[in-house]
């Protein structure tokens, strides 16, 4: 049965302070991040305090469920940090207390934290970012000849997308200017050309003047019904001025809400859920018409009158008609005219075909927008759940309180969940990936570092100890560390100089057998490196040997024979016969080619540094030799 103790009520009082102190703090960061996006939009437009009041509020409510899992890792790992710094941490392992239980109570306000993470995503944080978005149109709508970036397309317009190369604001001139204007259905879209043009709002604000220099008109006329429109799908107007007046409310005005409620971010997951069937039916009635329209005009024939020469040649030879002979005999502007119609054909087919792929492109993705956005508000309520069971573990580990340590620790997770996260996103959202394999990413990647912190943090595994990491990275790229003795300040029993000089010319005597044995600098064999076993047993008695007598001569009070024998290498006795101990390793290595290539010349290696180790140990033991001789025998 559970119980609240004591300790719980201690834990979640330290808790829930840090935690009301870093949420805070996260939520003043993501929300000056996010005002550089759109500092351009409030700057320069006359906007009153309280309009910026809302901007600010509903800014801050759209953000609240981000800093929620941040504050939740700062938190966590403050506390926990704190704990052990304080040795705190350590009482209570030590009176029995699991890190387990010890975190009970605040596993508890997680999943509260993240119950309100989702409630809030789900309910208050669609109205929101509806209410943003709708003041934020406004805004841009208030001054639009400011807005138009360059290089992308601006939806700011009413019934039309611009794209601008480049702007002169000194001059109020737009450069490279694209227009996609839909007036009304589907097909009365057009697009507009121009080579420059200038967007004014007129005196009473309640319209744009647009103003396009050397530019051509391009507009779908199948909607209307005209005689012959089949042989002209379209119409086109080449200008050299021309102005467009748009209806336009200039002054501040809030915008219609009718295209952000459409918006994935602007629902909830039931209404998503149920739009998505809507959504659905509808891409696949437009991809139905798509292929009917496409085939029907792939094998529509045109009506040939039977005055026509073609099907009169063809009706009496009853065989196939050669065009390029017939075309052949035809003069040269009857060519000409063919041709030129040949052409706009040609050209009102593709533009046909690239505005039914963009439209298919757009309906696609509002599709799978909506499915991002449903499961986002998933993994980013677990999220919370999940930046704990890092942060409290990794705070019990390195034992570190403060802001310092734990900060940058919980960015790094962060900037980690984050560019996972929003690659996938990304990735799903312009239909590279699945849609649940995007979205889960950044979860599926953290969640399993959740569970190793914890496991070792609860069993006082070792993950950050500096010094183990060091030392398997030096055996791994065969760097070592320097023989340091030092004089003994006090000194019980004086070593056996005779045994230790006998011991000493034994083992020169070893090393020089060993090198007429072995032939270090010769290249072994890689199959009896990889495949079969061969531990260099001489070499290890040698070391032995060898160590047992520094031992013992580490007691001296002479100073030349102490340095002697910090000359004296410290050998690998194993890593110049095969990469590891284990033969099944060996063996994978060993069929790895580049990786086998690798072990392979760092053997060689060692070998090689072997072969002048051994050689200065024989200087450094004949030295010893000379010295005993001279000052104790």
């Amino acid at each position: 049965m559970f119980r609240i103790k004591k300790l719980d009520i201690f834990i979640a009082k330290q808790f829930l302070l840090l935690f009301a102190g870093t949420f805070f703090i996260c939520q003043f960061v993501l929300m000056m991040q996010f005002l550089w996006r759109y500092v351009d939009d409030l700057i320069g437009k006359g906007l009153s305090v309280s309009v910026l009041a809302q901007f600010f509020w509903y800014m801050g409510l759209m953000l609240l469920p981000q800093a929620l899992p941040l504050a939740i890792l700062l938190s966590s790992l403050i506390a926990f940090g704190n704990l052990g710094e304080s040795s705190e941490l350590t009482a209570i392992k030590a009176a029995g207390i699991s890190l387990m239980q010890t975190m009970r109570s605040l596993i508890v306000i997680t999943l509260v934290v993240t119950g309100i993470s989702f409630y809030f995503q789900d309910v208050i944080g669609p109205e929101a970012n509806k209410s943003f978005g709708q003041l934020l149109l406004s805004m841009k709508q208030k001054s639009p000849e400011l807005e138009i970036p360059e290089g992308i397309f601006y939806d700011g317009l009413p019934n039309s997308n611009i794209y601008v190369q480049k702007k002169d604001l000194d001059k109020g001139m737009l450069y490279g200017i694209m227009i996609y204007r839909q007036n009304g259905s589907y097909d009365d879209h057009a697009i507009i050309l121009a080579d420059s043009g200038m967007l004014q709002s007129t005196a009473e604000k309640k319209h744009l003047l647009l103003t396009l220099y050397s530019g051509e008109w391009f507009e779908n006329m199948r909607s209307q019904d005209i005689a012959g429109s089949a042989s002209v799908p379209y119409r086109r107007e080449t200008f050299g001025t021309k102005r467009i007046v748009l209806d336009f409310d200039g002054d501040f005005n809030l915008a219609d809400v009718s295209g952000i409620a459409a918006n994935a971010k602007a629902k909830s997951i039931r209404r998503i859920y149920h739009d998505l069937d809507s959504i659905r039916e509808f891409n696949d009635s437009v991809a139905h018409a798509f292929f009917h329209d496409s085939r029907y005009s792939q094998f529509r024939k045109p009506q040939i009158e039977k005055k026509d020469s073609l099907k009169a040649v063809a009706a009496a030879k009853k065989d196939t008609v050669n065009f390029d002979t017939i075309f052949n005999r035809l003069k040269a502007e009857e060519k000409q005219g063919i041709l030129r119609q040949a052409i706009e054909t040609a050209r009102s087919t593709q533009m046909d075909l690239e505005i039914k792929s963009e439209y298919s492109r757009l309906l696609n993705r509002n599709e799978r927008l909506h499915s991002l956005e449903a499961l986002g508000k998933i993994t980013l309520a677990l999220s919370c759940l999940i930046f704990f069971f890092i942060g409290a573990p990794l705070g019990a580990i390195i034992r570190k309180g403060g802001l310092g340590v734990p900060v940058i620790i919980s960015v790094i997770v962060f900037i980690v969940f984050y560019i996972f996260d929003n690659t996938g996103f990304r990735m799903a959202r312009e239909d590279e990936w699945t849609v649940w394999f995007g979205r889960w990413l950044g979860t599926a990647v953290l969640t399993p570092i959740a569970v190793f912190f914890t496991y070792k943090a609860n069993n006082d595994s070792v993950v950050f100890n500096i010094d183990l990491y060091k030392n398997i990275a030096m055996r791994m790229l065969g760097l070592r560390m320097k023989r340091n003795l030092m004089m003994k300040e006090v000194i019980i029993e004086d070593p056996d100089y005779r045994k230790d000089r006998q011991q000493l010319a034994h083992i020169n005597d070893e090393i020089v057998a060993y090198n007429q044995e072995h032939k270090l600098l010769s290249w072994p064999n890689p199959v009896k490196v990889f495949f079969r076993p061969g531990d260099d047993h001489d070499i290890q008695e040698i070391n032995e040997e060898l160590e047992a007598v520094i031992e013992n001569l580490s007691y001296t009070r002479d100073p030349i024979i102490m340095g002697e024998l910090n000359h004296i290498p410290i050998i690998a006795t194993h890593a110049h016969t095969r990469p590891f101990v284990r033969k099944w390793l060996n063996v994978i290595t060993g069929l790895v080619l580049p990786l086998g290539l690798f072990f392979y010349f760092r053997m060689l290696r060692f070998r090689y540094r072997l072969h002048r180790d051994l050689k200065v140990m024989r200087r450094a033991n004949e030295a010893i030799i000379a010295r005993i001789d001279e000052k104790f025998v």
